[in-house]
């Protein structure tokens, strides 16, 4: 597939930016961003369908008078555009109100290669290639057991790169390539059905394994089968990584957004130096981590990404800071400015939010609990209070363990509490880490959930 060239892209970018300056921006900043896709889609256990995107855009930040104005265009070809869109972000920046807030762009700094993001293998990969990843998966999970269907799923590779210059000197452009697989199933008896079980493999190397994947979504599927109540209790919980994902994006994650601090909406407000978890808890986010799926040389302001400590032996040490707030506070970025391509200005997001891992495999973690559940999906997360940290969820399917093994599964399950308390109670850490989304987490075991049976 024909890409654009890093010397294609920064030209672009200074380019717009010298543009800017000319036409009055006092500041001015250009992203130039690309990505190529292609997907293919499994519907009803079928292949159904295959597509291949392409988007490529410049996005314009210009201010004039501490107001800050932004435009953007997926016409790249030719100046006028270009041009049209510098002149929307000025137009912009005029009808804006002066932010005192504002304290400039960020300025030239040296940047660190990624590791481990980019794999031409992926870049080469054709849509026939996916095909037979995703019939191999497909293959996998129904050779499993008559009883399992598998209902979603697909395959897919994509190729990402960004440039961005600014009026200080900001001048840097990265690439990388993510493939990823999934497949979610349930399993039918009679007229029983599982609720759905999902699995899936990302990474960005040609290096997922479909077959895994498959055999994994089908595994859960059928122990999903029978089940049986159990009673309301607090009891002892093994969350997983798509448990905690859910748990800690609308929870944790927010609490520790220098934004949402400086707006009173962190429990973590004034906290800094304090014990906010159990010792057994060091957490980073780490936009350097190797082959991480949020990896990447620079943020979405040309900030060096980093591994900042947010949490270390259960005491908060530091918040996520773009440019802006950072600022605010006579601060450095920590490399946290996030944008969804050139179409939005920056925001405050985690990069690989790395949970350390014990020294415990899942098995020992599984001896530890002689009475409790292990938990994979979750719904309902979403509504959980970010400023409190109060969540009341569905696990649907969840596990029963007894005496360290898994006993049966339940239905309906619904989980209560506060996801800083849990973080005080987490007892044991596992050492299988994997990532899913900005999460990278091993298995949890924490105490003292409140578990609402039927």
């Amino acid at each position: 597939m024909a890409v654009l060239e890093k010397d294609e892209m920064l030209s672009l970018a200074e380019n717009a930016v010298s543009i800017a300056l000319k036409k009055g921006a006092a500041e001015a900043e250009a992203y130039v961003y690309e990505g190529q896709a292609t997907n293919v889609g499994i519907e009803r256990g079928q292949i159904t369908k295959t597509n291949r995107i392409i988007d490529r855009g410049i996005g314009i930040r210009a201010t004039v008078n501490k107001a800050v104005g932004f435009a953007y265009t997926n016409i790249i070809e030719g100046q006028k555009a270009i041009e049209d869109t510098i002149l929307r972000a000025l137009s912009a920046a005029r009808a804006s109100k002066p932010d005192q807030d504002w304290n400039g762009l960020p300025e030239k700094k040296l940047y660190a290669a990624a590791e481990k993001t980019y794999d031409r293998k992926i870049l080469e990969l054709s849509s026939e290639g996916l095909v037979d990843l995703a019939s191999s998966m497909l293959d996998a999970a129904v050779s499993v057991n008559k009883r399992v269907f598998p209902i979603e799923g697909g395959a897919g590779a994509a190729y990402l790169s960004s440039a961005i210059a600014n009026s200080n000197g900001v001048a840097a452009f990265d690439r990388g390539t993510i493939m990823e697989c999934s497949l979610a199933a349930v399993a039918k008896e009679g007229t029983t059905v599982t609720p759905v079980c999902f699995e899936f493999n990302a990474g960005r190397a040609y290096n997922v394994n479909p077959e895994w994947v498959g055999k994994e979504a089908a595994r859960l599927a059928v122990s999903a089968l029978k089940t049986k109540r159990i009673e309301t209790a607090t009891t002892k919980l093994i969350l997983t990584q798509f448990a905690l994902q859910e748990l800690l994006y609308f929870t944790l994650i927010n609490a520790v957004k220098a934004d949402n601090v400086q707006r009173n909406q962190s429990p973590f407000q004034g906290r800094v130096g304090e014990k906010v978890a159990a010792e057994n808890v060091t957490i980073h986010d780490d936009g350097m981590l190797p082959g991480g799926l949020r990896t990447w040389a620079f943020d979405g302001e040309g900030t060096p990404h980093q591994k900042t400590t947010l949490i270390e032996k259960g005491v908060l040490c530091n918040f996520l800071y773009d440019n802006y707030a950072a600022k605010k506070e006579g601060k450095e970025s920590t490399g946290n400015a996030s944008r969804a391509g050139y179409l939005s200005t920056p925001s405050i997001e985690a990069t690989n939010f790395h949970i350390t891992p014990g020294n415990k495999t899942p098995d020992q973690l599984m001896s530890e609990v002689d009475d409790g559940l292990i938990i994979y999906y979750l719904q309902g997360a979403h509504s959980s209070n970010p400023v409190s940290g109060e969540f009341s969820v569905v696990a649907t399917p969840a596990w029963k363990i007894r005496k360290g093994k898994i006993a049966h599964a339940t239905r309906g399950v619904m989980l209560a509490g506060n996801i800083f308390e849990v973080l005080k109670n987490v007892s044991v850490i596992a050492n299988n880490e994997r990532q899913m989304g900005q999460l990278v987490a091993p298995w949890i075991l924490v105490e003292n959930v409140r578990v609402i049976g039927k």
